[in-house]
């Protein structure tokens, strides 16, 4: 097939619709049915359904469940984020971005499917297919973002971009909904319990991911350079780090800034991961199905999120960045400190419903200001970004590791009440950012 021209509207929908591709790992996977299943067959309990043991035998040492996911969940994030300049080299300097990007999607789906046969009895294969999952979308979605610039204009940027976060929207939700489906109505669709359908969401997911990628793919150009694969190519995501990091010394709003959002962005990552594994150990569902419960929670959070997006920009061009950020963090401690104290599904409503209220918001407006304190005239903006992802994902290690041990030490409420500290000294560091490049960029 001939190539597409830049800018063509059929290649801008196949970039972007890799979005509605992929984004059903992100809610599947990552936040809703997994998280439920994992809960479901590593913790034991009595015919009333009262805990009994959630501990875990892996690789000859006992774990707590949730311990054990939070440690594996750090590990792959601490993978990500050293691939993640490797990655971005090759996109950068290598033509055949095409097969990469196939490369880390077709191990992401296919670890998915594998997901499928995840038990007790062969626990390192399942946490392995977790694993692997995130590495493959983390890694497809460096070389997806990549080309961006290859197949928009700039001025067709911010709308093809928004699209595509619509179409993962949409699509992420339709599949989960399809599968709820499944699961609440196993014996109308002829599944003898729960465990059959719960366990083919994840093939769904890896078969959704590969055949709607496969509409990407057929259009999107195989790269727009080709240069040998050398070491100064492999590496030069890791020299544009360095150079960043040289430029912060002298650039005190920008070092300010990014030192506050990593430390509150390990807690509101990390709060992310783990919502769906505390409504599974803290709370007392009773007669309610938990799994039905939880996964509306997740759909409200998901909805609730947009329009705290859109609430967080009126507030940011009324008040300010910073101190629309320095509430959303205050915001986060109540939510935290309340979150401690619930027992009942209705609390944990509440308590979604305003996560995902500030979840949008705090995500859309951190990055909206960083990009406005990046000195004006400065060309090397995707080296900034790229910094401003891998201190992200740092922080989710970090986030991540700081929680498993909590809750082994202690339990889960008391690892929750523990990221109050982090928002703390998130608000703490924001007061102290200089506002006048802010207000100048905008």
């Amino acid at each position: 097939m001939e190539a597409l021209p830049k800018g063509s509207k059929k290649l801008l929908n196949a970039w972007a619709f890799y979005d509605w591709a992929n984004s059903v790992y992100s809610l599947v996977i990552a936040s809703a049915i997994f998280p439920i299943f994992y809960g479901a067959i590593t913790i034991v309990k009595d015919a009333d359904g009262n805990k009994l043991n959630d501990t875990v035998n892996f690789l000859g040492r006992d774990f707590n469940n949730d311990t054990l996911i939070s440690y594996v969940t750090a590990a792959a994030f601490l993978m990500v984020s050293f691939l993640s300049p490797l990655l971005s080299g090759i996109a950068d300097y290598v033509g055949n971005k095409k097969f990469f990007m196939k490369f880390f999607c077709y191990l992401g789906a296919v670890s998915c499917i594998g997901l499928y046969w995840f038990n007790t009895d062969f626990l390192w294969f399942g946490l392995l297919c977790y694993f692997l999952a995130l590495i493959g979308f983390w890694g497809s979605l460096v070389f997806y973002n990549s080309y961006l610039p290859d197949i928009a204009f700039p001025d067709q940027q911010d709308r093809i971009s928004a699209k595509g976060y619509s179409l993962g929207y949409v699509g992420s939700v339709i599949l989960l909904c399809v599968c709820l489906a499944m699961i609440l109505l196993h014996k109308t669709f002829g599944f003898e319990n729960e465990d059959f359908p719960t366990r083919f969401s994840f093939v769904l997911t890896g078969l959704w991911w590969i055949g709607f990628s496969q509409y990407t793919y057929y259009y999107l150009p195989k790269g727009n350079k080709k240069e040998k694969l050398t070491n100064d190519v492999l590496f030069n995501g890791f020299k544009e780090l360095k150079k960043i990091w040289k430029k912060l010394k002298y650039d005190k709003p920008m070092r300010t800034y990014l030192t506050a959002f990593f430390v509150y962005s390990m807690a509101v990552q990390t709060i992310m991961l783990i919502a769906t594994y505390f409504g599974i150990e803290e709370l007392n569902w009773g007669e309610t199905d938990s799994t039905t419960g939880l996964i509306v929670s997740i759909l409200l959070i998901q909805l609730v999120a947009v329009l705290g997006a859109w609430l967080t920009s009126k507030a940011s061009a009324k008040f300010g960045n910073i101190p629309t950020l320095i509430v959303i963090n205050m915001i986060w401690i109540i939510i935290c400190i309340y979150a401690y104290t619930i027992t009942t599904p209705f609390q944990f409503y509440i308590t979604a419903a305003f996560v995902g209220l500030v979840m949008g918001g705090i995500q859309s407006l951190s990055r909206s200001t960083y990009s406005k304190l990046i000195p004006e005239g400065e060309k090397d903006t995707a080296s900034y970004f790229s910094f401003y992802d891998v201190s992200e994902k740092i922080g989710i290690v970090i986030g991540m590791s700081t929680y498993g041990f909590i809750a082994e030490q202690t339990s889960i409420r008391y690892a929750i009440l523990f990221f109050i500290a982090f928002f703390a000294v998130g608000v703490i560091l924001l007061f102290f950012v200089p506002r006048k490049r802010i207000i100048e960029q905008a």
